[in-house]
């Protein structure tokens, strides 16, 4: 599948000669593949398929490549410092932070109640922002949400994506959610979005940034994936 996410069509050819494998093997293996929805078969080869308005709720997400979250989690709260004033966006890859998080002076803005809960347990001085409820993702959103956002600057924000491409930029599923992102990204001396490797080359419904608006931290790539990816943004590849 990294090959897929580098190249999204792929010969058969060049899977037996990259993976070392017969001809029978990689036929039954793209089969298997296709049959669980990750990909298409075509002649001589196959191509990933994009599903564009999939989101998962939370208990879905939660257990998705949980390993590669918490190490980009905890790499990306070792960027913070004393006094800091961060907006962590909803999302698991982003609560994954928490347990992480320093225990000096640190303001954390949120949309996610999960997150809020999270924060005050660990004593964390932390503003939710008001708004409609998202049930699948209990993310608050909304116009009101927006308001209050509208009146915040941050040292630093911190958002999970569903999808980045070289070309499309950062995009997730929900347009709602897109607006607040984009807004707290704006607002943020620096950005930075919490993105595992399964996620990379693709796209989602809507965009919410441009690849190059602030840091991508991501599970390591393949080297074609790389080399692309750091032509066009800063990169951060945890191992």
């Amino acid at each position: 599948m990294q090959l897929l996410d580098a190249q999204q069509v792929i010969k058969s050819q060049e899977l037996i000669e990259r993976l070392d494998a017969s001809e029978s093997t990689i036929r039954r293996d793209l089969q298997e593949l296709e049959d669980e929805g990750l990909l298409e078969r075509v002649h001589g080869g196959a191509k990933r398929i994009i599903q564009l308005g999939q989101e998962y709720n939370m208990q879905e997400k939660s257990i998705k490549n949980i390993q590669e979250k918490k190490k980009i989690a905890k790499y990306a709260a070792s960027l913070l410092r004393e006094g800091d004033i961060i907006y962590l966006d909803a999302g698991t890859t982003t609560y994954e932070m928490i347990p992480y998080l320093p225990t000096f002076e640190l303001k954390v803005i949120t949309n996610s109640v999960d997150h809020a809960v999270a924060l005050t347990e660990r004593g964390i001085d932390t503003i939710v922002l008001g708004g409609a409820l998202k049930a699948s993702t209990r993310a608050i959103l909304g116009s009101s949400a927006l308001e209050q956002l509208a009146n915040y600057r941050f040292n630093k924000t911190f958002l999970g994506m569903n999808a980045a491409h070289l070309e499309f930029g950062y995009s997730t599923p929900d347009p709602e959610e897109a607006v607040l992102k984009r807004l707290a990204s704006e607002h943020a001396a620096e950005t930075f979005f919490l993105v595992d490797a399964s996620k990379i080359n693709n796209v989602s419904f809507t965009k919410v940034a441009a690849i190059d608006s602030g840091t991508l931290i991501t599970t390591t790539l393949a080297p074609a994936l790389h080399q692309a990816y750091i032509e066009k943004t800063k990169l951060k590849e945890i191992e």
